[in-house]
């Protein structure tokens, strides 16, 4: 199935449902929510998935597992997917908040292939058993460390997503605490309780996250300047060490 609605098919009595879906450049899927759980593969582009409580950013050939009636927002960066709407009671394993996974050659192509199959697809014989084949490939895998999480509290949440929009080196502790009317010692105890981790690592980590979509049209060089690293050698050993991977897989452009 490719290019439809879910809700025109959701009734289906299918406990796999793959959708094919392609996007114009900057598409945005506002606020929304699904009944089953998804697994979403971007074949092409980058995909930021936001929730209330963390951010997503899904490289090209990954995928996010989405939990049933999660509401998220999605920012699709020149994507063309393939999603898998699965029915929870199928899926108990299912994480409970969004993961980012690799998608290895054979999911892939059972994906591609899945995606050609009719609504009413058979449950005997090939169809039916690319769909069971599916669920335990998606178990198989394995979480990858391509998000930050938002704060429960609204002025914590509201620095965050300001700056995960506009990522700045330049911000300091300082300059989060004053704008949360807080002595720095107080603010960082705060922040660190409800998200686990340092002002300052969390905004490192979140300017290695905004790296990823600017890869997509940017040399490893220019990218590290405009965030703000000291140089491309700085910016590539902090992105590996963060993602497991250097910068240089996500870019098509070289220099």
């Amino acid at each position: 199935m490719k290019n439809i609605p879910l809700d025109s098919v959701d009734h289906l009595d299918r406990a796999v449902l793959p959708i094919g879906t392609d996007y114009p450049a900057g598409h945005v899927l506002e606020w929304h929510e699904h009944r089953r759980a998804q697994f979403l593969y971007g074949a092409t582009g980058v995909m930021v998935v936001e929730t209330a409580d963390g951010t997503w950013t899904v490289p090209p050939e990954r995928a996010v597992l989405i939990p049933a009636a999660t509401p998220h927002r999605v920012r699709m960066l020149g994507v063309s997917t393939r999603s898998l709407y699965v029915e929870p009671g199928a899926v108990p394993w299912w994480p409970a908040r969004c993961t980012v996974v690799d998608v290895p050659p054979l999911l892939r192509e059972l994906l591609l292939a899945a995606v050609e199959f009719a609504a009413d697809y058979s449950l005997s014989g090939r169809e039916g058993a690319i769909a069971t084949l599916l669920l335990h490939e998606i178990a198989a895998r394995s979480p990858l460390p391509f998000h930050v999480g938002i704060p429960a509290s609204a002025d914590l949440a509201a620095l965050c997503r300001e700056y995960l929009a506009a990522p700045d080196a330049t911000v300091t502790n300082t300059d989060w605490a004053a704008r949360c009317a807080s002595s720095e010692r107080a603010f960082t105890r705060r922040f660190r309780a409800e998200t686990g981790e340092s002002p300052a690592v969390w905004r490192s980590r979140a300017r290695l996250l905004a790296a990823v979509p600017l890869l997509r049209t940017a040399t490893v060089s220019e990218v590290s300047g405009r965030l703000g690293y000291a140089s491309p050698a700085a910016f590539t050993a902090a992105f590996t060490r963060t993602f497991g991977t250097p910068p240089s897989r996500f870019t098509a452009v070289r220099g």
